[in-house]
């Protein structure tokens, strides 16, 4: 199992939006920091706003910040926000319905279908503040050197 560069950059766009708990983080800070494109951040803390995670404000000052405390924010609900299915097989898939002959009686599918579901309970073991309790190292490790 693999997750979308999509869910990487929303998570990283979390953690150094907690980091700076005390201002607004911009889309270009995201950018300076870590490497990603512009277009990609847009995308990914749009949708974020969409799904009431992030606060944004446009404008002289604006920016984003954390809608909700980082303690509040279960890694795996980011998780479910921004990928777009867990189907580790074509049977588990919604519309994979007929697409094997032994899909019924397969006992892989549940298989698969409980380590998809225990891999998103353990995600949801932790919140963004857990991510970021190393922030003084996460701090020095974002610095932007000129």
């Amino acid at each position: 199992m693999q997750l979308s560069l999509f869910t990487d950059y929303a998570l990283r766009v979390l953690i150094l939006t907690a980091l700076n708990a005390d201002r607004r983080t911009t889309i270009d800070e995201v950018v300076d920091r870590y490497g990603i494109s512009k277009d990609h951040v847009r995308k990914v803390v749009q949708q974020l706003a969409a799904h009431r995670v992030l606060e944004t404000t446009r404008g002289k000052g604006g920016g984003f910040r954390l809608r909700m405390a980082s303690e509040t924010i279960r890694i795996g609900d980011v998780v479910r926000a921004t990928e777009t299915g867990f189907a580790l097989a074509e049977c588990l898939r919604p519309d994979g319905d007929g697409c094997c002959p032994i899909q019924g009686i397969c006992r892989l599918t549940g298989v698969l279908r409980g380590a998809a579901d225990a891999f998103l309970a353990e995600l949801d073991r932790h919140t963004l503040a857990d991510i970021v309790a190393n922030r003084p190292a996460l701090l020095a490790r974002l610095t932007v050197v000129a």
